[in-house]
């Protein structure tokens, strides 16, 4: 007798089938099954007609979670980041009453956020905040099509999502003329390097730099930009090397308060103080008021901006808004120890500096 033949098993449809033959995304499907924010009529048909065609049959959680999951979920480029933090405490704190819960998702594995933002809208979230500097505005406009999302940071001109941010403009510009007023005239200025610059997603970092730059030439003095990288030390070894190979600098003015941390670390191991280079720095961190530090900064209320985006988004998912909003806050600075009056006469060299000129040479 020849051997039986076992017929496998006729794969079961998934969402993303219902999809493609429905023509719509995966987040579109999801909604119609949940019954969810921003349906059409002919969306919902569609989807229908294609769960029926497929005979796809819905997973008990989706079923479970048709309405409201009472869900928001939150993408953070890096959880290292102290200001990220007073963004997710601020939301946590808005919802601390309600009946919403908060879920957290960073970006892993260098992820440019996208992915990050499938998954939450895959767990059918009620919306998102999202914080992702390298996601396509064309991309986000989709996925806002079905779901309520508040992007912070950007300065993106969306017509689906709603955008949150600081105003960078000021704020660079409130620093550069602080270090101005102090009697510097040569101000460098440490960024993020690989920032995109287009009209439609500009982001924080383009936005100082273009502002320092502004407020330099309208004293008519030359910018010094130097960019950097994020990986770990990166940062600190350049402020190191600008700092021991351009003994003219007396102020630095770094695109936010991590760069300004390491900075101030270059300083130290090289043997000097605030006397010699003044710092400042941008997001006003809870380390930069420590009296160790005492880090000149502008502050962006990374909290209340927490607790608005969070408003934001309620005002979608209850109240029904589907015109994009584009909220501002405005920055403050905070003057502190790290910034003081440039020295009579320029820097004053340390023996530290001395001798790595010296090894160098």
């Amino acid at each position: 007798m020849g051997e039986a033949r076992t017929t496998p098993p006729r794969r079961r449809p998934s969402m993303d089938d219902v999809a493609r033959v429905a023509g719509v995304s995966k987040g579109s499907v999801s909604k119609v099954i949940r019954n969810a924010y921003g349906l059409s009529p002919a969306m919902r048909a569609r989807v229908e007609a294609a769960i029926a065609e497929l005979g796809y049959r819905p997973s008990i959680a989706a079923r479970a979670m048709r309405g409201s999951s009472f869900s928001i979920g939150m993408e953070i480029p890096n959880l290292d980041i102290d200001f990220f933090t007073q963004i997710m405490d601020g939301a946590t704190s808005r919802l601390a009453t309600s009946e919403y819960q908060l879920i957290i998702a960073p970006e892993r594995g260098g992820a440019n956020g996208t992915r990050v933002l499938e998954s939450l809208a895959d767990r059918s979230v009620d919306g998102i905040i999202a914080i992702a500097p390298q996601v396509e505005p064309e991309w986000l406009e989709e996925l806002a099509r079905d779901l309520p999302i508040v992007l912070i940071g950007r300065h993106d001109h969306s017509t689906n999502y709603d955008t949150l941010t600081d105003d960078d403009e000021a704020g660079a510009t409130l620093l550069v003329d602080h270090l101005l007023d102090l009697g510097h005239t040569r101000i460098a200025h440490l960024t993020v390097g690989n920032q995109r610059d287009r009209p439609d997603a500009m982001p924080p970092h383009s936005l100082r730099r273009m502002a320092y730059e502004t407020t330099l030439a309208r004293r008519g003095l030359e910018p010094f930009v130097v960019e950097t990288g994020n990986r770990r030390d990166e940062p600190y070894r350049t402020a190191k090397d600008l700092l021991l190979t351009d003994p003219s600098i007396t102020a630095i003015f770094a695109g936010n308060d991590s760069l300004a941390i390491d900075t101030l670390r270059a300083i130290a191991e090289l043997g000097m103080t605030a006397d010699d280079v003044s710092v400042v720095g941008y997001d006003d961190i809870r380390i930069a008021s420590h009296p160790l530090v005492s880090l000149t900064s502008v502050t962006q209320f990374g909290e209340t901006m927490g607790e608005i985006a969070i408003d934001l988004l309620l005002e979608r998912i209850r109240g029904g808004r589907t015109v994009a909003a584009h909220r501002q806050v405005r920055p403050e600075l905070r003057a502190r120890s790290s910034s003081r009056a440039v020295r009579a006469g320029g820097r004053a060299a340390s023996r530290v500096i001395e001798r790595s000129l010296a090894d160098r040479a």
